[in-house]
């Protein structure tokens, strides 16, 4: 049963979630969110980058999904956003683990149904589809959305190929 980590990406707060899927079903492992602090940016950055090689070595991930960028508003705060991603990309591919990237849109296509569903929908899903039960976060529900795209996304297409469809 693969394991996926997924990682919502920001600056201040970084998102995780990690569940174990056979593509159908979907387990909880564990989930949270790594904060920076109020430090540097550049040290924010390696509490980040940290953090996830913490998380790789504790949860053995077999893959890590990530949310893209999305056109912000504020420049300065895309490229804030991308070198958070950078920072955790980075600690996924030292030890080798393959990186999948999804947009926002696809997320919440894939747990809600449409592109243009706000975050309180996916969070929902998200508890729906793992059976969790509580309060959580957003940045935490984000992160186990994204890898639950990417364990739907990654049956459909193994189920593909075996059909012969994708090669």
């Amino acid at each position: 049963m693969p394991r996926i980590l997924g990682i919502d990406p920001g600056s201040r707060i970084t998102g995780y979630g990690v569940i174990d899927t056979d593509g159908r079903r979907s387990r909880h492992v564990t989930s949270g969110c790594i904060r920076t602090g109020q430090g540097a940016f550049t040290k924010r950055l390696g509490v980040i980058f940290e953090g996830v090689r913490e998380l790789i070595s504790t949860a053995s991930p077999d893959h890590v999904a990530i949310e893209q960028v999305f056109v912000a508003k504020n420049a300065n705060s895309a490229l804030k956003l991308g070198h958070a991603r950078g920072a955790a990309i980075t600690a996924a591919v030292t030890v080798g683990l393959p990186v999948f990237e999804y947009t926002p849109s696809a997320v919440k296509r894939a747990l809600v149904g449409t592109g243009r569903a706000d975050k309180e929908q996916v969070q929902h899903m998200v508890k729906v589809l793992l059976g969790l039960q509580g309060e959580m976060g957003l940045d935490q529900s984000d992160a186990l959305g994204i890898a639950l795209c990417h364990a739907h996304t990654d049956a459909s297409l193994m189920r593909l190929a075996k059909a012969g469809a994708v090669k």
